[in-house]
């Protein structure tokens, strides 16, 4: 499972610290366990291993990754060393050569059977040496979209000719008009030792610092230390780009499985189910007189009157409106605010964290910062220190267990505490109820970055 993309065309509700993969769009379950659980019974959890960013492991998502065997990356490097990565680390640790189904962990399939029909096939291809990769059939020319021209011919599997990236839109319709194309899924089969001699023919700067990898591996190192330290090395490149596009051996499965990637607010719109009018309305929404509109609500109420074809997304701290079909520009957007320095599309107002969440209430330039944190039964924050800021807690449910340098005492509901700038400090819940503090910092830097951290029970200490 492939699952260290960011997500940005789907904010403000997917942001860096928490992007769509672990998010909720339809129902009550995650797009990560919705992939994992549409492989069964073909394929269990036992069997799914999940590549992703190093710091989802250790922030917000870490309860949604925990159940899973991970490979985390330190910095993100595209498709093609995440993929090599895990294909090394099956063949060195299962010391045998599996057929890898390799799938973005964001994804939607309507049907489910259809695609363990195309599954079966293209392991069976995969068994004969083949790169097998998964089409979608167009329905519209699409700009969003990689697009694979295959080699026309009877059977139910083709020969791909070429890959092209993104076109633009006379491409796409010309791409239409012609036939013979297919959009590129990104779902991909083949054994483990034929992706990795493609990687060794095609992208040998990949190569070579895979084998560097695989060596320290074989000597008993630590396996997420060695790729701490040398997966940085290997180039920023895609599969599709460094391996697909060149290797001879590619064969194509057309997946009429009710697929959507996703990957935007007009994605979300088409799969949703609408009103009489049209509508897709999500929380707590008055829409008058709207007609074929996105209108979603995170927490507060959203009015709406008279509005056509337009995408509406509330959160706690942004407001995203645009015209459907406008909805790709949301990346730009995501552009500016990187440029402007702001955080919004980082994180959200609430956080979630190991230990359990916080949310800010306040934040002000003025010299103050006001949350309110919730600490899980059983769990405790780092022992840590800030250079820049004090901190007063106030317990309004639940008992908390406070060190506050030498000295570790409890605060019950309705106590407080004072932790000086500098003092080394832990939260802990011992009890069995939820604990949350309201936390008022002062200082003249608030940034989340002043931290550091002596003692972590999530792998965190020393940052």
């Amino acid at each position: 499972m492939l699952a260290g993309g960011s997500g940005t065309r789907l904010w403000p509700l997917s942001r860096q610290q928490l992007p769509k993969q672990f998010l909720c769009l339809e129902g009550t379950e995650n797009l990560l366990d919705a992939t994992v659980g549409r492989l069964q019974p073909l394929i269990g959890p036992e069997n799914v291993m999940v590549v992703t960013a190093e710091a989802h492991a250790s922030g917000e998502a870490f309860d949604l990754l925990e159940k899973y065997t991970t490979l985390l990356e330190p910095v993100g490097r595209n498709t093609a060393p995440a993929i090599a990565v895990a294909a090394a680390w099956l063949l060195d640790q299962l010391g045998r050569d599996p057929v890898m189904v390799v799938l973005p962990a964001d994804h939607l399939i309507r049907n489910v059977q259809g695609f363990h029909d195309c599954l079966r096939l293209a392991a069976m291809e995969a068994e004969k040496g083949a790169l097998v990769t998964f089409g979608i059939l167009p329905t519209r020319a699409d700009t969003g979209f990689g697009y694979i021209q295959v080699k026309p011919g009877p059977g139910a599997i083709f020969d791909v000719l070429r890959f092209t990236e993104k076109p633009d839109l006379e491409t796409a319709e010309r791409f239409l008009e012609q036939g013979g194309y297919f959009w590129n899924s990104g779902m991909f089969v083949w054994k483990a030792s034929v992706i990795l001699e493609a990687i060794r023919e095609h992208l040998p700067a990949v190569h070579e610092v895979l084998q560097r990898i695989r060596k320290l591996w074989s000597v008993d190192e630590h396996p997420q230390e060695v790729l701490r330290r040398h997966f940085g090395d290997m180039p920023s490149i895609s599969i599709d780009y460094g391996v697909m596009e060149k290797a001879g051996n590619v064969r194509l499965v057309p997946a009429d499985i009710g697929w959507s990637d996703v990957g935007s607010w007009d994605a979300v719109y088409d799969i949703s189910q609408k009103d009489e009018a049209g509508n897709v309305i999500d929380g707590d929404v008055l829409a008058l007189s709207c007609s074929r509109s996105l209108l979603r609500s995170q927490r507060r109420l959203l009015a709406a009157a008279g509005l056509e074809d337009i995408i509406a997304v509330e959160t706690d701290d942004a407001i995203l409106i645009c015209r459907r079909g406008d909805s790709q520009a949301v990346r730009k957007i995501v552009d500016v605010l990187k440029q402007q320095g702001r955080n919004h599309h980082i994180e959200h107002v609430t956080v979630r964290r190991p230990w359990g969440s916080y949310t800010v209430l306040e934040d002000h330039a003025s010299g103050y910062k006001l949350k309110r944190l919730e600490v899980k039964p059983g769990a405790s924050l780092s022992l840590q220190a800030h250079q820049h800021r004090s901190e007063h807690w106030v317990v309004v449910s639940g008992t908390a267990t406070v060190t506050n340098g030498e000295r570790t005492y409890t605060v019950a509901k309705n106590e407080s505490t004072y932790i000086p700038i500098g003092q080394t400090h832990r939260l802990a819940n011992r009890g069995k109820i939820p604990l949350q503090i309201i936390e008022v910092q002062v200082g003249d830097y608030l940034g989340e970055d002043d931290i550091e951290r002596f003692e972590d029970h999530y792998g965190r200490a020393g940052e």
